[in-house]
């Protein structure tokens, strides 16, 4: 194809996730040709979300390696990304969010004089620690970035406060519910394989209420861990008819004390499952009666379902949520995380004022807009 070429680049699942609704809004348009580069950061929770939107990448540079440090998953990154962008010219790269990829894919296309587009862009909690690094990695690419898509009126703040220029800012809405929208929907569809068939059936089985835990964060690595683990442990004693769905992380630093603390418990009511692909997880959320995570993602997912979330944090880059009602912040203290998930348990009222709060992550259209802003841009 002749037209304006555009690189998206990404290597876990959540940048797939919010990704995918753009790269098919820009497959759409016959005047740009896409380009799909996975790093494969996450292998495979990664192919996965790539099997459920039907994208096959152009390029898989497979680069995660066990126990990697992030030096040398960087240093990795920048030498094969800047091989590709030297082999395929784009005119464009696209990253998304705050991960080692996004941020040395923007630096490997500064490097060779490639705009980048940076989705979900101005996100802050103002500390390079936490979360950590993806705080760092989120204000490094901005600072290389030549658009920036902020999901929010409050990112699109940020940006601004920090010097970046008014006319490349753009907000689109969060793609996550683009994704999560589209994955909805293809739950009203026969699943396409017999064992996405039985991973949605073994969810629908969990009797109600379901309480759903995720928390895999470095910086909850060891003590927050535990401690989120002792809270599950307690909830589940207290509230013998409340099931506890954690899907676990496959990080081995997350796992093993997980499996300790929580699979050796005993109790019925606390199950530990693999890491769910991404149709099977979205069904998690769906049949789930309150959430209690430390990931980013599911901050914006759950209240497009009206879904309360504890949040498993002791900040966050979207305080949106916050603001809003959907979601609150509780850190990784056990007894904090006991009294707050208690009170959506027995609490009528003060479950329903987070579910009935506003989504404040848009309609449904961000990529569409951000697909069209691209091809204005390249025009």
């Amino acid at each position: 194809m002749a037209g304006p070429k555009i690189s998206v680049v990404f290597g876990t699942r959540p940048e797939a996730i919010k990704l995918a609704p753009v790269i098919l809004a820009l497959r759409r348009d016959p005047r740009i040709s896409c380009q799909v580069c996975v790093t494969a950061q996450h292998r495979e929770m990664l192919d996965q979300v790539l099997s459920v939107f039907a994208i096959r990448p152009d390029t898989d540079l497979n680069l995660m390696r066990s126990d990697q440090t992030l030096a040398e998953l960087s240093a990795h990154l920048l030498h094969r990304l800047d091989a590709v962008f030297a082999d395929s010219r784009p005119d464009l790269v696209l990253v998304q969010g705050d991960t080692t990829t996004s941020f040395c894919a923007a630096l490997a296309a500064f490097y060779r004089h490639i705009p980048i587009g940076h989705v979900e862009a101005g996100l802050r909690t103002g500390n390079l620690q936490a979360p950590w690094p993806e705080e760092a990695n989120r204000v490094l690419t901005s600072r290389l970035a030549a658009l920036h898509f902020a999901p929010t009126e409050a990112n699109r703040r940020n940006l601004l406060a920090e010097g970046i220029a008014a006319a490349n800012v753009h907000v689109t809405g969060n793609t996550v519910v683009d994704a999560l929208l589209l994955a909805v929907e293809s739950l009203q569809r026969p699943a396409p394989t017999p064992a996405m068939a039985e991973e949605l059936e073994l969810i629908e089985q969990v009797p109600d209420p379901m309480v759903l835990v995720t928390a895999h964060r470095r910086e909850s690595f060891g003590p927050g861990l535990e401690s989120i683990c002792q809270a599950v442990l307690e909830l589940a004693r207290r509230f013998p008819d409340t099931h506890f769905v954690y899907p676990v992380h496959l990080n081995p630093r997350v796992g093993t004390p997980v499996r300790h603390l929580l699979g050796d418990s005993g109790l019925p009511n606390v199950r530990l499952l693999a890491p769910l692909s991404y149709l099977a997880f979205v069904k998690a959320l769906h049949r789930a009666y309150l959430i209690l995570t430390d990931s980013g993602g599911i901050q914006e997912e759950a209240p497009s379902l009206g879904k309360p979330v504890l949040i498993l944090r002791a900040t966050t880059e979207r305080p949106e949520v916050i603001k809003a009602g959907c979601a609150r912040l509780v850190g990784t203290d056990t007894a904090t995380i006991c009294a707050e998930t208690s009170r959506l348990l027995t609490d009528p009222d003060a479950y329903r004022a987070m579910t009935a709060a506003p989504n404040p992550y848009g309609d449904g259209l961000a990529a569409r807009r951000i697909a069209a802003i691209c091809g204005r841009m390249l025009s």
